[in-house]
């Protein structure tokens, strides 16, 4: 039964309803010309004047060849053609369709040289269609930017990007599969000195618009690298409001100290690779105590200040099942766990030369993880609940018309490609554990409406406030909402994440304090958003998602788009080895190596103990085994074996031929009948327990 004050929450919507019709008419009159702020030389966008790419089906867009830009990118490597290319032709580009065929949306293609290509990009076509639909445009275009945006085809060209990613070292202390680096197998190090580090990040402010952006550092794995710490402080002295790190957490769960050092460095997030509940989940990164390396990392973390966000790399047939499990796991400890990143493989790196067989059989789509929340925890409805990540950049308009043109940086923009990335939220409940989609109790297609009207119309901080609190109002069902939730803790949540009011909920910025964090941790109602990234390989490449990335690398040459460095036409492989610091065999003899946890090795660890929430029957779940009977394998590495091995079960199979059929004398190494001689034993190819020794 609903409590009394439900029901007087619904007289207020409805009186908000008649309200916002009256205020929205006035509002259209006359509206004010879009400012020019500090952070920019361009003015503000109204709605209409958003640009957006071709979308919808069928289309053509600009891809790549799978097979076409390996062999580009070895040549560019080994000094047969020159980097140039890139930069002044369209070097393995074709074109490509997105069609849909049989119920799934594609992506087909054909390369002159090496034929036919086809992949798939949704399972769900009226998902794929909602996506697109309430996509509402690409950002102000990059301007101030030519420094550092060059790079061809593969150039940023909308936006300055919401995360800039730094990768401090490609040293790692594991050896995964997949890893879209190939980490520890490149055999040299390229690892950023401290004034390349300065040099990123200060070069990345120069760019307009002058987003606040976050700055994850990344790597290989960034703890390893001598500076991580003094990056971390710089980061937040020069005005990077959100300080991340891409982390597989090993350093933070040996070392409470560390976990605590890095807090107080100035670190927000620690974006900790996750790949299930328990240790049988995980334990394809060979690691043998895994799991419990990350429950101590989010207890030395949170304790430090730092917020967790798991990140989980999905693979169809390997990991997908957890998907349930990990958000399970995310709602009862709400109070340690604020944010989920679902990462649909991306079959780059060391996954590169996938088969198609396995490509087929592990391909993870963002429709995929959208059914897989709702079949495997009940919770959201593929349409009405999910959107693109970059539908909330008309809120962040709004942040930036009220907070005016004075205002130093503009407000953290996701205005991505509708393919790139898409996120669900849901209103939890600390105390009581209590769950709801925030948009099935939030009109939220509405909602962007309204505040897009309101952007258009321009008006100050206080017309604008009135302008979002009728339309929160109007678009609220307070009898849909979690049992305990009030007008009053809407209000608040918007006001929390977009500073309409200037209250203090605790700061954010480089001078906060463990009180600040304690202050905004004390809000009884967690936002939890459960997003998916979807990052491109090249048999789904897309120049339109690119062109438009929020994650850009800050390289030495220049800030490069997170998919056209890791995939595309590789640009990290040509990056580092042009600013490669040492061979390995240079490095080891000035620097030692480095602990590689791998072969089953596990993590030493001052304690296993952890107060977080696991539920039995997700830790007994255990190993995922879609694949067994498929015959398919299931790693790169696996693949490898099993090609080896076949070639020499056809180099016996012709010997014997060549022997018993055309009878021909047999030499020396053949393998004889009766089992007289065999033949040599293969060349033993270094695994994960040789790499694991050797960084001892």
């Amino acid at each position: 039964m609903h409590k009394p004050i439900k029901y007087a929450e619904k007289v207020v919507t409805v009186a908000a309803k008649g309200a916002w019709f009256v205020f929205d008419k006035l509002n259209q009159i006359n509206q004010n010309p879009s400012f020019t702020p500090k952070w920019s030389d361009k003015p503000l966008l109204k709605s209409w004047e958003k640009q957006k790419p071709v979308l919808g089906w069928p289309r053509t867009t600009d891809s790549l060849c799978p097979k076409c830009v390996p062999e580009i990118r070895n040549k560019i490597i080994d000094g047969e053609l020159p980097v140039e290319i890139l930069n002044n032709t369209k070097a393995g580009e074709i074109k490509a369709q997105v069609i849909e065929r049989d119920g799934k949306i594609l992506m087909v293609k054909e390369c002159p040289v090496h034929g036919y290509f086809e992949d798939v990009m949704a399972i769900d076509p009226a998902f794929f269609r909602h996506l697109e639909q309430v996509f509402p445009g690409r950002d102000i275009r990059a301007h101030n930017d030519e420094h550092l945006h060059h790079h061809g085809s593969s150039t940023i060209t909308h936006g300055r990007g919401s995360v800039l990613t730094v990768d401090l070292t490609n040293r790692c202390n594991m050896m995964c599969d997949p890893c879209f680096m190939d980490a520890n197998q490149v055999g040299f190090v390229h690892e950023l000195s401290w004034e390349d580090i300065k040099t990123l990040l200060d070069n990345a402010l120069t760019i307009k618009p002058r987003r606040q952006m976050s700055v994850q550092f990344s790597g290989g794995e960034p703890t390893l690298s001598p500076y991580f710490l003094d990056a971390v402080r710089y980061s937040r002295k020069v005005g990077y409001q959100s300080v991340q790190a891409a982390t597989n957490g090993i350093e933070f769960a040996k070392s409470p100290e560390f976990a605590k050092e890095a807090g107080q460095a100035g670190l927000r997030y620690a974006y900790l690779q996750f790949d299930g509940i328990g240790n049988e989940p995980n334990s394809h990164r060979a690691v043998g105590n895994l799991f419990d390396v990350k429950l101590r990392a989010i207890e030395n973390l949170h304790k430090g200040g730092v917020d967790i966000v798991p990140v989980i790399t999905i693979v169809n047939g390997i990991n997908n099942e957890q998907v349930g499990s990990v958000v399970r796991f995310a709602l009862d400890n709400p109070k340690k766990i604020p944010f989920l990143s679902f990462q649909p493989v991306s079959f780059t790196g060391r996954d590169e030369a996938v088969t198609d067989d396995r490509r087929a059989a592990q391909r993870y789509t963002l429709s995929h993880l959208a059914h897989d929340v709702k079949n495997q925890t009940g919770i959201g409805e593929p349409v009405r609940d999910w959107f693109p990540i970059s539908f909330m950049s008309t809120f962040s308009d709004f942040a930036d018309l009220v907070h005016g043109p004075n205002s130093d940086w503009g407000q953290l923009s996701c205005g991505c490609h509708p393919n790139c990335g898409i996120g669900m939220a849901v209103m939890c409940d600390k105390e009581t554990k209590e769950s709801v989609p925030v948009t099935a109790f939030l009109n939220a297609d509405r909602l962007a409406r309204d505040v897009a009207r309101l952007n258009d119309a321009a008006r100050g901080r206080t017309l604008s406030g009135i302008g979002v609190g009728l339309s929160l109002l109007r678009n609220y069902d307070p009898f849909k909402a979690p049992t305990h939730f009030k007008l009053t803790d809407l209000m608040q949540k918007f006001d929390k994440c977009f500073g309409v009011s200037k209250r203090n909920y605790g700061k954010v910025t480089g001078d906060r304090t463990m009180a600040d964090i304690q202050k905004r941790r004390a809000d009884r109602w967690n936002f939890l958003f459960i997003a998916g990234m979807w990052f491109q390989d090249l048999f789904n490449y897309d120049f339109r998602r690119t062109e438009q990335c929020i994650i850009p690398y800050a390289t030495q040459e220049g800030e490069i788009s997170f998919c056209a460095y890791n995939t595309g036409v590789g640009w990290r492989n040509i990056v580092e080895k042009m600013h490669m610091t040492a061979t390995l065999t240079k490095w080891y003899e000035e620097h030692g190596r480095h602990k590689i946890y791998a072969g089953g090795k596990a993590v030493p660890l001052e304690s296993k103990t952890h107060s977080l929430v696991l539920r039995a029957e997700d830790v007994e779940k255990g190993l995922q085994h879609d694949l067994d009977d498929k015959g398919i394998a299931k790693t790169a590495r696996e693949e490898k074996i099993r090609a080896r091995d076949q070639k020499l079960k056809d180099e016996q199979m012709m010997k014997l031929y060549r022997q018993h059929v055309l009878k021909e004398q047999a030499g020396p190494e053949l393998v004889q009948i009766g089992g007289a001689a065999a033949a040599p034993a293969p060349a033993k190819e270094t695994d994960r327990e040789e790499v694991g020794a050797m960084g001892d």
